[in-house]
C-alpha cells in the first residue's frame, strides 16, 4: 500500500464531519453500477443453488435468521469452508452469495454459507453470537455431509469480514467447553470492517447499528487478542481511504504472524473484490485454497 506503515496503522482521526464518514463508508453510494453487480450476484447464486449437490436452510438455532446451506463435493472428508456475507449487518441474505460456493466444491471443499438476522432488528453483537452457533454447529455435522472438522476456515467479505476475523479470535472454549481450541484453522477476510468506531459517525449506518463506544470497541477485531492460526486479510485497491486503513490496522494490531498476507488487489472495488474469491486463478481463490490445504 502506498500509505506509511505510521499512516496505514492510525486510527481515524477525529474532527470529521458526518459527510466525511459517509463518503468514506457509504460502498453503493462510491459504486455506481453496485446495482448491476448484486443482480450478478442473485443470478449467479440461484444458478449455483440449482447445480449443486447439497442441503439448503438447515437450521442452526431456533431463531427464522438462523440458517445455513450445505454444499457438498466428492472429496471424502473434506476441507471445510464456511461463508460469511457482507452487507453491513444489516442487509443482503446467504441465498446471493451461493455463487461462492461453485469453484471450492469443484476444487474439493464442503462449504457452508451461513445467514444471520439483521440490525437494527437485533445488535451486531447478536450476530456474533449467532455466528459462534452457526461454527459450532458446523463442527458437529460437517462429517454428516461429508467434511473434516478439523479443517475449518472461515471467509467473509465486508462486515462478513469482521464476523470472519471475530470467528478466528474467538476463545471457543469458553462459548461451550466441549468444543476445540482451534475450532477455526484459519480465515480470509475480505474489505474486513476491523475497527467499528468510525461507523458511529456515518449517518447512512449509525441508526441501523446502534453502537455505543463501548460496544464498538468490544466488537472490533483489532481489540481482540491476537489468534493463534492466519488471517489473510484482503482489500480493493480501488477502495476508500478509510478500507485500505481498516486493511493495513488488522495486520498493525495482531502482527505479522496472525496476519500473514495483507493486501490490496488492485483494480477492484468493494463489491468486486468479491469476485477474485469466486474466480479459479486469481491470487484471492487461491490464498483461500492454501488455508484449506487444497492445491491451487
Amino acid at each position: 500500500m502506498s500509505r506509511s506503515d505510521n499512516d496505514a496503522g492510525a486510527t481515524a482521526a477525529p474532527g470529521h464531519p458526518p459527510e466525511w464518514f459517509d463518503a468514506q463508508y457509504n460502498n453503493r453510494a462510491r459504486i455506481p453500477e453496485h446495482l448491476a453487480i448484486l443482480r450478478e450476484w442473485a443470478e449467479r447464486s440461484a444458478a449455483a443453488r440449482a447445480a449443486l449437490p447439497g442441503t439448503l436452510d438447515i437450521a442452526y438455532g431456533s431463531e427464522p435468521g438462523e440458517r445455513l446451506d450445505v454444499f457438498t463435493t466428492a472429496r471424502p472428508r473434506a476441507p471445510v469452508l464456511v461463508y460469511i456475507h457482507g452487507g453491513y449487518w444489516r442487509a443482503l441474505d446467504k441465498r446471493d452469495a451461493s455463487f461462492i460456493a461453485a469453484p471450492f466444491v469443484a476444487a474439493g471443499a464442503l462449504v457452508v454459507v451461513t445467514n444471520y438476522a439483521l440490525c437494527p432488528a437485533v445488535s451486531i453483537a447478536t450476530i456474533v453470537r449467532q455466528q459462534q452457533a452457526a461454527l459450532a454447529w458446523v463442527w458437529r455435522h460437517a462429517a454428516e455431509h461429508g467434511g473434516d472438522p478439523a479443517r475449518i476456515v472461515v471467509a467473509g467479505h465486508s462486515a462478513g469480514g469482521q464476523l470472519a476475523a471475530t470467528m478466528l479470535a474467538t476463545d471457543w472454549r469458553a462459548i461451550e467447553p466441549g468444543l476445540p481450541a482451534d475450532l477455526v484453522r484459519g480465515a480470509l477476510s475480505l474489505s474486513g470492517v476491523f475497527e467499528l468506531e468510525p461507523l458511529r459517525h456515518a449517518p447512512f449506518l449509525a441508526p441501523d447499528l446502534k453502537l455505543d463506544a463501548a460496544a464498538a470497541e468490544r466488537l472490533s477485531p483489532v481489540a481482540m487478542p491476537a489468534p493463534r492460526r492466519p488471517l489473510f486479510a484482503l482489500v480493493g485497491g480501488d477502495e476508500s481511504e478509510e478500507f485500505l486503513r481498516q486493511n493495513a490496522l488488522i495486520r498493525t494490531a495482531w502482527g505479522a504472524a496472525a496476519v500473514p498476507v495483507c493486501e490490496a488487489v488492485p483494480g477492484r472495488n468493494h463489491m468486486s473484490v468479491l469476485r477474485e474469491l469466486a474466480e479459479p486463478g486469481a491470487r484471492t481463490h487461491r490464498l483461500a485454497l492454501e488455508l484449506l490445504g487444497l492445491p491451487g
